[in-house]
């Protein structure tokens, strides 16, 4: 005697849709945490680079200076050994976020930190709208494997 099939079938419907729910959310998992540690390691470049550009601009006596030394600071950072249409182009839409690292620094009236943040964002806004990627991406220096060779 054969047994109901529809029992069984309703049985079996029921695991694939369970297998199916288990491989949606493995999956919402695996792209979150892929999420999440792009946010992170954004968050960390922004703050090394943002601290180094600081640093740079901390000893510079007038605003000039500071932005010379600010783009000397991304142009090492990124490893720009020369000059392009669109390295200048960064250069020069990051010149707000560095006068505002520098008026935030006067000593006398120094600019609200919320100034620095805000023209940041508007550097990074305008990088991702224009060149389809964010900023932080640009440090992501992929080393080749090289053979290792023993004598």
């Amino acid at each position: 005697m054969k047994p109901a099939s529809s029992f069984l079938d309703a049985l079996k419907l029921a695991a694939d849709a369970a297998a199916r729910a288990e491989d949606d959310f493995r999956h919402e998992i695996a792209e979150r945490t892929k999420a999440l540690e792009r946010e992170r390691a954004f968050a960390h470049r922004r703050l090394n680079f943002m601290r180094a550009v600081a640093e740079a601009v901390a000893s510079a006596e007038h605003e000039a200076m500071a932005v010379a030394a600010a783009n000397a600071v991304v142009q090492a950072k990124l490893g720009w050994a020369s000059e392009s249409e669109a390295r200048s182009e960064v250069l020069e839409r990051l010149m707000p976020v560095t006068k505002a690292v520098f008026a935030s620094i006067d000593p006398e009236e120094p600019a609200m930190p919320d100034d620095v943040v805000a023209a940041l964002h508007d550097f990074e806004s305008w990088y991702a709208t224009t060149r389809g990627s964010m900023f932080w991406a640009l440090f992501e220096n992929f080393m080749p494997e090289t053979p290792r060779v023993d004598f």
